[in-house]
């Protein structure tokens, strides 16, 4: 495709009104918080009067630079086919840093994985990489590098030194001479409203917590949580029931019971050692001494340290009013059988198939399901705080139904599960309808070899279903979950609930609903914005209370699941996500705002969905996260 003059001009223009300069300076981009898509493309020739315009024999675009915040920036390079983008969040904003970015990203499409976390997430030392925006194509005829960035929360910049292209991987490095992070595990590079700066202030946090917990007592709801003033009939294990057009859950004694809870609900453990096989961290990142052991500190040492931890974890839920611990939570806080609880099956295959589709022609698959269902729910199955097991989690293949039919014809011949394909395609004929037929006729196996396996080793527990991405399924998806779950669950990332597709969702199926996945972040900390941005930790909780409110509001809605309890770690978790989305930060203290809209809806949610309040709303300024393919240069 033959570049536009018109386009070159802009760009070499935009270049020289950003004031950007040839070495020895930097070329800064700056982002101004006045645009809802601020940024700029400048030619490569500004780094390099010879940059290579054909990158085919080069593996890595390496950049020396500075991200004054953690907030989401799009980076990406024109070429002879269009412009080519993708999403990253820099590490220890405020810092110098080299990074080398895999130019794979930008060639080639993602190799699926079993959810789409996995798929699109990608980690570097000192960046984190999504690849789920923009497109991907040879990179030849390359001559600018752009970088915007979606309504930015204050005026912001992006420097960058050089840029050059390599064969072998440079690997990152820490270029600045203060730590990223300080002695507390916070960003040690920028203040930020309750920034903890001594051991004794900390510990005053924490005692006047503790206080405040030993002073609660809780009289609204019942043992397992439910709502003391509604009851039906109690069956002495978690059911759903629909009650004048609105869908609950029941708790055990049948008090009518809104689930409000947090994935990775877990005691705190100070700063996590390192995983086996993981690289050291890079030098200069952390201050001399390294990051204080919090746990130890709060709690001290032994077994009697890790009960305190896990009790105050229950306790914690307590006091905020959330009712439920959500998935991948500590078995450990699990055990102490103070809350309810809702679990994912593990061992079902999902992991070992294609764009999450488990190989269900495999030889040995029922067993395989039997064998993993009967471990998931040994410990379980007698015990009324469990309200059920969730299948899966995004899988990636919804609403991707042909490119999932071709990664399986092009998995190796021996996989039984494109050898079903191949004869599925001869006997029916090879088109869209019949491939996107084979995809259901496999889930349906799949669904309901667990569902028999559910009903063989635990019938008193609910079936949650998969937690399908944002979105809405194909109907045939629809069809499957109505007639193998108990409820309806799905992530829904956004600055409010969707309700449209939850009409839609409720047409098709008539189920119950969950909302397993939502979150909220913002960029003072140092941390990643997360997938949903709001401007401050107030908004953090006046976005929360809008959302869990409106959600009650469906007549279908019966639970709710922030993501996640704790602040992601500052160099990101293993796929590179770091984002500022706890309930509580490193310092294992809690969001003062967060918890307080917590409360609000805990207190609200039972009159809204009986239809006897209004949901809260309250206006928020300059949300991010959505991807608008613009530029305002």
């Amino acid at each position: 495709m033959k570049r536009s003059p018109f386009i070159l001009l802009v760009c070499t223009l935009a270049f020289l009104v950003a004031g950007c300069k040839s070495e020895p300076g930097p070329v800064t981009f700056n982002l101004s918080k006045d645009r809802v898509m601020a940024g700029h493309k400048v030619p490569l020739t500004v780094f390099d009067k010879e940059f290579p315009t054909d990158w085919s024999e080069y593996n890595y675009l390496v950049l020396e630079m500075r991200a004054s915040t953690a907030q989401r920036v799009y980076l990406g390079v024109t070429t002879e086919e269009g412009y080519n983008e993708l999403r990253f969040i820099f590490y220890a904003p405020g810092a110098w840093i080299r990074t080398a970015i895999p130019l794979t990203y930008f060639r080639d499409l993602p190799s699926g994985a079993h959810d789409l976390a996995a798929t699109y997430n990608h980690k570097r030392p000192l960046s984190y990489i999504n690849i789920d925006h923009g497109t991907r194509h040879p990179l030849k005829g390359v001559d600018s590098l752009g970088v915007r960035m979606h309504m930015p929360v204050k005026d912001e910049k992006v420097e960058i030194a050089k840029a050059y292209l390599t064969v072998e991987d440079p690997g990152d490095a820490y270029l600045s001479d203060v730590p990223a992070v300080d002695e507390f595990g916070q960003w040690n590079l920028g203040e930020f409203e309750d920034k903890i700066h001594s051991e004794a202030e900390l510990k005053e946090a924490w005692a006047a917590e503790d206080a405040e917990i030993a002073a609660f007592t809780e009289t609204r709801l019942s043992r397992f949580g439910g709502d003391l003033s509604r009851r039906t009939r109690g069956t002495g294990y978690f059911r759903v029931q629909q009650i004048d057009g609105k869908w609950w859950f029941i708790d055990p004694e049948g008090y009518c019971f809104l689930s409000i809870s947090s994935n990775g609900t877990s005691p705190a453990w100070g700063r996590a050692p390192r995983r086996q096989g993981q690289p050291e961290p890079l030098p200069g990142l952390y201050p001399e001494g390294g990051v204080k052991d919090l746990r130890t500190l709060r709690f001290g040492e032994g077994e009697e340290a890790a009960s305190k931890a896990n009790q105050l974890v229950a306790d914690r839920l307590t006091l905020w009013g959330m009712n439920t611990i959500g998935n991948w939570s500590s078995r450990d806080v699990i055990a102490l059988n103070r809350k309810p609880f809702m679990l994912s099956l593990g061992g079902l295959g999902i992991q070992d198939g294609i764009l999450g589709m488990p190989d269900v022609y495999a030889d040995g698959f029922r067993k395989k399901v039997e064998d993993g269902v009967r471990r998931s729910t040994e410990p379980y199955r007698g015990n009324p705080m469990l309200i059920g097991y969730f299948v899966g989690n995004e899988p990636t293949w919804s609403n991707q139904e042909l490119r999932l039919c071709e990664l399986i014809q092009e998995a190796d011949d021996s996989r039984p599960l494109k050898q079903a394909f191949l004869k599925y395609l001869k006997a029916k004929g090879d088109t869209p309808e019949t491939r996107k037929a084979f995809v259901y006729e496999t889930f349906e196996r799949f669904l309901a070899t667990v569902k028999d396996a559910l009903r063989k080793y635990d019938p008193n527990h609910l079936n949650l279903g998969i937690r399908y991405g944002s979105g809405v399924p194909t109907p045939e998806v629809l069809a499957l979950s109505k007639k193998y779950f108990d409820v309806y669950s799905f992530n829904n990332y956004g600055i409010q609930p969707n309700l449209k597709n939850m009409d839609i969702i409720y047409e098709a199926t008539g189920m119950p609903m969950i909302i397993g996945e939502f979150h909220f972040g913002t960029t003072d900390r140092g941390l990643g914005e997360s997938l949903v941005r709001v401007v401050s930790q107030e908004d953090r909780g006046v976005a929360y209370r809008n959302y869990v409110e409106k959600a009650f509001s469906h007549p279908a809605l019966i639970g709710t699941s922030w993501f996640t309890w704790y602040d992601q770690p500052f160099f990101g978790r293993g796929d590179g996500e770091n984002y500022n989305i706890g309930l509580l930060d490193v310092t294992d203290r809690p969001y003062k705002w967060m918890v307080k809209a917590i409360r609000a809806v805990a207190d609200d949610c039972y009159d809204v969905h009986d239809g006897k309040k209004a949901p809260f709303e309250q206006k928020l300024e300059r949300v991010g996260g959505s991807f608008p393919d613009i530029w305002e240069e």
